[in-house]
């Protein structure tokens, strides 16, 4: 069986764990520059939509509210404390994303009782609260997790097993849009054939789907009807989060061989960024220690350097994913695998957000990278991958990204790490 954890507004819970005043109230966590509303507790959804510039809320909400900047550093340590208390009672775990992760439940004689006390060991040692979708795979889990964070009845957990009798209602009680893996344009397809919700999905002709759509389309079916045939890296629709990461061929505990594999990842992360017309707020780093080997000493740390500006060149995210890299490096231990993973994605059509004051030759910069970053990806694609291939790490950009409403990094202010020379 496969679990779907997910904390329940992530970036709002982190800020009331280490402010209990905010606990009720309404929060909002605003984008890069504080422009948008991009994160809402449930006490603000119904007061201001998501998305929201921060400028255009009514003075009498605004004063009813609580607006914060983005917290990365925050954010970033708190992920990494909710999976690794989930590490320690799980056999395995996946993360998708910065507040999402799957995990294998496999073996326990009652998962329902498992996941409840899961859930109550998270929010005790993190304070975190999660919510957790189990089914035989991982759309199904996925679906499973959004009836446990909706359905109170459920207390945050529920089972959604193919046998039930509630099966059918439920896949018929959800639009075709709520399928993961199935975008907006593919859903308008979709519906022109007849398909509104993951029950008619589920009873489609496989081979029309594989026609008309993509084997990708397909193995959703498959996976609703109970077979598990998608991994992280299948979905072809954008994505909120890009991962890239992979095990080494040899442990290696040293810095020059870490920094590569960031690089070569980071890059893969921008091209894949730049391919679906997407850009990132925010990149995280992580590295991985062998954990069947009980010989050698444990690590497993991750962190999240915020971007100046929300961007898809991968100079800066390299350089981003590179500085993240010199924190959290240790010397002593042994390193099995490292990944970089683009946090935030928003599309690249969206109107970028500068200050008051930004210089007019910032914006040209910007628009020459885009045209080098465009230049650099069409070469790649002719001549082969990684024609071209960044081998530098220095800073591009001159600006500071403005977070005036930043709440305290409390994770963080009292043990940063100097930066690895």
């Amino acid at each position: 069986m496969i679990g779907l954890i997910d904390c329940n507004n992530f970036y709002a819970s982190c800020e009331r764990v280490f402010n209990p005043t905010l606990e009720g109230k309404p929060i909002g966590i605003l984008s890069n520059n504080d422009g948008c509303v991009i994160a809402r507790s449930n006490e603000l959804k119904p007061l201001v939509p998501m998305g929201m510039p921060a400028y255009q809320i009514q003075p009498k909400i605004r004063k009813q509210i609580t607006l914060l900047s983005s917290n990365y550093e925050l954010y970033g340590d708190m992920s990494q404390r909710v999976f690794d208390t989930v590490r320690n009672y799980t056999a395995n775990i996946e993360p998708y994303s910065i507040d999402e992760a799957f995990i294998q439940l496999d073996g326990f004689s009652d998962i329902p009782d498992h996941c409840q006390k899961l859930r109550t060991i998270v929010k005790r040692d993190t304070g975190i609260p999660v919510s957790i979708g189990v089914a035989v795979t991982r759309t199904l889990a996925k679906l499973a997790n959004h009836i446990a964070k909706k359905q109170v009845i459920h207390q945050g957990v529920y089972c959604l097993a193919t046998n039930a009798t509630s099966f059918i209602d439920t896949l018929k009680a959800h639009a075709i849009d709520e399928v993961w893996g199935v975008g907006r344009r593919i859903a308008e397809k979709l519906q022109t054939l007849g398909i509104h919700s993951a029950w008619d999905l589920h009873q489609a002709d496989l081979k029309q789907i594989r026609q008309q759509f993509s084997v990708v389309l397909e193995r959703t079916v498959l996976e609703l009807r109970g077979i598990a045939c998608i991994e992280l890296d299948d979905l072809a629709t954008p994505k909120k989060n890009i991962m890239t990461s992979r095990s080494f061929g040899r442990l290696t505990g040293e810095l020059f061989d870490l920094q590569e594999a960031i690089r070569i990842h980071a890059c893969r992360g921008a091209e894949k960024l730049r391919h679906q017309q997407s850009v990132a707020n925010a990149v995280a780093v992580f590295l991985k220690t062998n954990h069947f080997r009980k010989d050698l000493n444990q690590y497993y740390p991750s962190i999240v350097v915020p971007l100046a500006v929300a961007t898809d060149d991968s100079r800066l995210i390299v350089h981003a994913a590179q500085k993240g890299l010199q924190s959290i490096y240790k010397k002593g231990y042994l390193f099995m695998k490292a990944g970089v993973m683009l946090l935030d994605l928003k599309a690249k059509n969206s109107n970028s957000q500068y200050d008051l004051f930004t210089n007019e030759s910032i914006v040209t910069w910007q628009q020459q990278n885009d045209r080098l970053m465009q230049t650099i990806d069409n070469i790649n694609r002719k001549m082969g991958k990684n024609t071209i291939q960044l081998g530098g790490t220095q800073p591009q950009a001159p600006w500071q990204i403005k977070r005036q409403l930043l709440s305290q990094r409390y994770t963080t202010r009292w043990d940063e790490l100097p930066l690895v020379k």
